[in-house]
């Protein structure tokens, strides 16, 4: 496990299972500064209910429309305060899992120097050339950059056009599970920008935005599934994780890739809900797949040490070990499983864990279990 730094989308470091195994974050850099001095939340925070959401917006009756399991709850430009066209969506428990505002017109950045700074220090993620045929200025095509940055858990993207000053026609913030499905640079919300009835030379209009290949119901299900696991809105609740990973089986993936993931997150909650033979059955099923994932194979290990399959629990993490030296989580496990046959490399084994997880607050608890283990193995 790693120090938590602001990252870019992608996992958040928690552990996965219990005391013995963890789905550890790829390494990835931090992200420059996201401050903004444009307050378009407000009041609304994402991991709101629907019903806090709509005590926020006394008076305001937004548009109701079905968004894949959830809702999408859409407020006019007339209706927002922004005076975008502001887009709130729920997962089917209810829960604010992103959101989306749109500024056809294009909103000048002028008055905003925070957010100005911020997109001077961003990287693009993406620029492209976009018919803006709902700005009054614009005749034809305008270059526009997406723009990526965030926190921990959550991922903010802006949608720039390249004028001077610069001029903002979307941003979405959504928690990382679902940042696949709030990119600005989707064609679905694309469309909402511009005006798909004219055209006028330049990149035609069905090549601009992009949408996922794999089915949407298994990402967002993916996603569901991700957030409750991994406690992206405050406890982890495993009942659901382990619905919505079924929901995503159940409509499938196409990529190998996905279907091995999904493998693991099922393995993953079928160990959480006490049905060790199906968490054994889906971690193999995902190393068929993917067989050099060490996250897998240090999972699928606690799952044998649960069962009393101590060979083979001995020989997972040995294998996670080799394939990541400094998976400090697999030489915790690894200790545990040696201890009585070959104390002296168990010692070994904590204490390596013990470096690589100095300083680290989350690894206290497993921290000081591993100290007192040395101790009394250097006592016999």
């Amino acid at each position: 496990m790693h120090r938590r730094l602001p990252l870019l989308p992608a996992l958040f470091a928690v552990c996965a299972l219990l005391t013995g195994c963890e789905t550890p974050p790829p390494a990835r850099a931090p992200l420059p500064p996201s401050e903004s001095d444009l307050d378009l939340l407000r009041s609304t925070k994402l991991c709101d209910t629907r019903k806090v959401f709509l005590e926020h917006h006394p008076g305001v009756v937004p548009g109701t429309h079905a968004w894949g399991s959830g809702q999408e709850l859409r407020l006019s430009g007339e209706q927002s305060l922004s005076k975008g066209e502001e887009s709130y969506f729920f997962d089917e428990d209810g829960i604010l899992v992103g959101t989306l505002f749109l500024f056809p017109s294009g909103l000048d950045l002028a008055p905003y120097k925070t957010l100005r700074y911020t997109l001077s220090q961003l990287k693009p993620s993406l620029e492209f050339y976009l018919t803006v045929a709902q700005l009054a200025d614009r005749q034809n095509m305008a270059s526009s950059t997406l723009y990526d940055t965030g926190d921990e858990k959550t991922t903010t993207r802006y949608l720039v056009l390249g004028d001077k000053p610069p001029r903002l026609l979307a941003a979405s913030f959504s928690i990382d599970p679902y940042v696949k499905l709030f990119s600005p640079y989707r064609k679905e919300f694309l469309d909402r920008l511009r005006d798909t009835g004219q055209q006028s030379g330049g990149q035609h209009l069905d090549t601009q935005g992009a949408e996922d290949k794999e089915p949407f119901g298994s990402l967002q299900q993916f996603a569901r599934g991700q957030t409750a696991q991994l406690a992206y809105c405050g406890m982890k609740n495993q009942t659901i994780a382990l619905d919505a990973y079924q929901k995503a089986s159940a409509s499938g993936f196409t990529s190998q890739v996905w279907q091995a993931e999904l493998h693991h997150r099922l393995g993953v909650s079928w160990e959480a809900a006490g049905d060790l033979e199906k968490a054994k059955r889906e971690l193999l099923a995902s190393l068929a797949q993917r067989p050099n994932s060490p996250e897998v194979v240090n999972n699928l290990g606690y799952v044998y040490t649960k069962l009393g399959e101590k060979q083979s629990a001995l020989a997972s993490f040995e294998k996670a070990v080799l394939m990541r030296p400094n998976y400090a989580i697999a030489r915790f496990n690894l200790a545990e499983a040696i201890a009585d046959a070959n104390p002296k490399r168990a010692i070994t084994e904590y204490e390596t864990y013990l470096a690589l997880t100095e300083g680290i607050p989350e690894e206290a608890d497993r921290s000081a279990l591993a100290q007192s283990r040395v101790k009394a193995l250097k006592r016999q």
